[in-house]
C-alpha cells in the first residue's frame, strides 16, 4: 500500500512538471507555427499533445515518463505540425502493383497535369461554347478525342466504368430483359456486382448459359418480346479454364443483328494499346471491340487506360446520346478536373509512341528488366555508401498488374531487399510508411521488398536520402552521422 501511495506520489510530481497552455503557446518556434496555422488551429494541437502526454503519464513507467517530459519541449513543434500534414498524400509505390486500388490506381503524368492545369486554376469554358458565346456542353472537351483514338461515333463519361454501365442499362433497355452469361456475372472491388448494378438501372437480368459454357444458342433461345439487349462482359478481374466456351462478340452481333438488340460490351478495364508487346497476354483493346461491331462498349478510365477515376462509353451515337439525356446522367458526369485530365489524356493516345513515354502506366509496363536491374544495383549502392543498417541486396522479383487486370499475370522484374538490423521488418515499414513521402512495401521471407518497376528512376535518389536521414534520425537518433544502430 505504502509503495502503491508513492508511486500516486511521483504520478503527482510528474503531472506538475506540465507547462501550462499559456507558457507553450508563448514559446518561439509554436508562436511561428501560429503565423502558418493561425493561433486557435495550434491552441488546440496543443491541448491535444498535452492531454495524450497525461495519458502516458498515467500509464507509464518512471524512467520512460521522465524521458517523454524531458523530450516534451524540444518535439512538441513537430508533434504540432503534424496535426496540419493533409490526409490525402502522395507516396511512393514500392508493392510492384502498378494498379495498387488503394494507391490511387493509376497515377497520372505530370505532363497530362501540366495541360490540364490551366483550365482548372481560374474560370474556364467547361460549358460555355466560344465560337458561339452561348451555353455549351462539357462532353465537346473530350468526345471528340475519345471517339478518334476508339473509333466510336460517340462518346459520354461518367464518374466510373459501374456508373457507365448503369447509366448505358437505364438509358437503353430499363424495364426489359438483359441476356448476360452466368460465367460472366462479376463482382468488382467493394462488393459491386453486375446483378446489383442491372437492378438499380432498372433493367431485368434474364442469365443465359453455365458458368462454364455459354453458346450462342443460349442466347438465342432466351430471346422474347421482353429482351432488350444482350450484355457481354469482359471477365478481366478473374479467369475461367478448362472446360470452358463462350460467345463472341461477332457471334452475339450477328444475333443481335438478326433480332434487332443493342449488343452492349462491359470491357472493365480500358486498355487501348495492344499489350503483347510487352510480354503480356492478350487483352481486347476497346478499338478491337468497337470494330467488331458492338454498339456500345464501356470501359475504366483509372486502370490500364492510365487516366483518371471514369467510366467511359464509347459507340453508336444515337445510344450515346440516350445516354447523354437521361436523367442520371447530371449525377454521374465527371467534374472539370476530371474533364481536363481525361482530354489531356486521350491527346498522347493520337501518338501511340508518345502515350508509351508520358502515361506512367504504360511507362512501367515498357520498362526492361535489364532498366529495372541497374536502378535497383544504384538503390543499393546509395544505401550500402550510407551505410544504412541491414543487409541489402539486388533479387529478382515479379510485379502484378492489380486494379482488377489481368488476374494471374506476372511481370518480371527486379527489387531491393533489406534485411534491417536491429528492428524487425513489420516496425521498419511502419517507419517508412511516417517518412515526409511514405514509402509503401511489401514483407516476403523476411526481408522487405521494394519493387523497382512502380519506382520512377528518378524517384531513386530522393528515396535513398530519405529513407538514409529519416531512419537513422528517428531509430538510430544520428542525422548528421548515419552509422549502424
Amino acid at each position: 500500500m505504502e509503495k502503491n501511495n508513492h508511486g500516486t506520489k511521483e504520478k503527482t510530481e510528474f503531472f506538475r512538471m506540465l507547462p501550462g497552455v499559456d507558457t507553450i503557446m508563448g514559446q518561439e518556434a509554436v508562436l511561428a507555427l501560429c503565423d502558418s496555422f493561425g493561433r486557435d488551429a495550434v491552441t488546440a494541437a496543443v491541448r491535444e499533445e498535452l492531454d495524450a502526454l497525461r495519458q502516458y503519464i498515467r500509464i507509464g513507467e518512471e524512467e520512460e515518463i521522465r524521458l517523454a517530459l524531458e523530450r516534451f519541449p524540444e518535439i512538441l513543434p513537430v508533434k504540432i505540425k503534424e496535426h496540419f500534414i493533409p490526409t490525402f498524400r502522395r507516396v511512393r509505390n514500392a508493392t510492384g502493383i502498378i494498379l495498387h486500388t488503394n494507391l490511387g490506381r493509376a497515377p497520372i503524368g505530370r505532363e497530362q497535369i501540366h495541360n490540364a492545369i490551366s483550365g482548372v486554376t481560374g474560370y474556364s469554358n467547361l460549358e460555355y461554347d466560344l465560337k458561339t458565346g452561348k451555353r455549351g456542353k462539357r462532353q465537346a472537351h473530350y468526345a471528340e478525342i475519345i471517339s478518334k483514338v476508339t473509333g466510336s461515333e460517340d462518346a459520354v463519361a461518367v464518374n466510373n466504368n459501374a456508373a457507365a454501365v448503369m447509366l448505358m442499362l437505364s438509358a437503353l433497355v430499363k424495364g426489359k430483359e438483359v441476356l448476360v452469361s452466368r460465367g460472366e456475372l462479376i463482382e468488382i472491388g467493394g462488393h459491386f456486382r453486375i446483378p446489383d448494378v442491372m437492378e438499380q438501372s432498372g433493367s431485368v437480368l434474364r442469365e443465359v448459359g453455365t458458368t462454364n459454357r455459354t453458346r450462342i444458342s443460349d442466347y438465342e433461345n432466351a430471346i422474347t418480346e421482353h429482351t432488350g439487349a444482350i450484355l457481354k462482359v469482359h471477365t478481366s478481374n478473374y479467369k475461367i479454364v478448362g472446360f470452358t466456351e463462350e460467345a463472341s462478340v461477332e457471334e452475339l452481333v450477328r444475333l443481335g443483328k438478326k433480332y434487332q438488340l443493342p449488343v452492349l460490351v462491359d470491357l472493365g478495364s480500358g486498355v487501348l494499346v495492344n499489350l503483347e508487346r510487352y510480354g503480356l497476354r492478350h487483352e481486347p483493346t476497346v478499338q478491337e471491340i468497337l470494330k467488331k461491331g458492338a454498339d456500345v462498349v464501356c470501359f475504366s478510365g483509372d486502370k490500364l487506360l492510365g487516366g483518371p477515376q471514369a467510366g467511359i462509353a464509347a459507340g453508336k451515337k444515337e445510344y450515346i446520346r440516350m445516354m447523354e439525356h437521361h436523367p442520371l446522367m447530371r449525377a454521374l458526369r465527371p467534374d472539370k478536373w476530371t474533364v481536363a485530365i481525361l482530354s489531356a489524356v486521350f491527346q498522347e493516345y493520337l501518338d501511340e509512341a508518345r502515350a508509351i513515354s508520358q502515361i506512367p502506366v504504360l511507362s512501367m509496363l515498357a520498362r526492361t528488366v535489364q532498366e529495372l536491374k541497374e536502378q535497383a544495383q544504384k538503390l543499393v549502392g546509395l544505401l550500402r555508401e550510407g551505410k544504412f543498417p541491414g543487409e541489402i541486396m539486388v533479387e529478382k522479383s515479379v510485379s502484378m498488374m492489380g486494379g482488377g487486370s489481368l488476374p494471374g499475370e506476372e511481370i518480371l522484374g527486379y527489387a531491393v531487399t533489406i534485411s534491417p538490423d536491429g528492428i524487425s521488418c513489420e516496425m521498419m515499414t511502419e517507419y517508412m510508411r511516417k517518412m515526409p513521402v511514405p514509402v509503401v512495401a511489401h514483407i516476403k521471407n523476411d526481408k522487405i521488398w521494394l519493387e523497382m518497376r512502380t519506382i520512377g528512376s528518378e524517384e531513386i535518389e530522393e528515396m535513398a536520402a530519405e529513407l538514409l536521414n529519416y531512419f537513422m534520425a528517428n531509430v538510430c537518433g544520428n542525422r548528421t552521422h548515419p552509422g549502424r544502430c
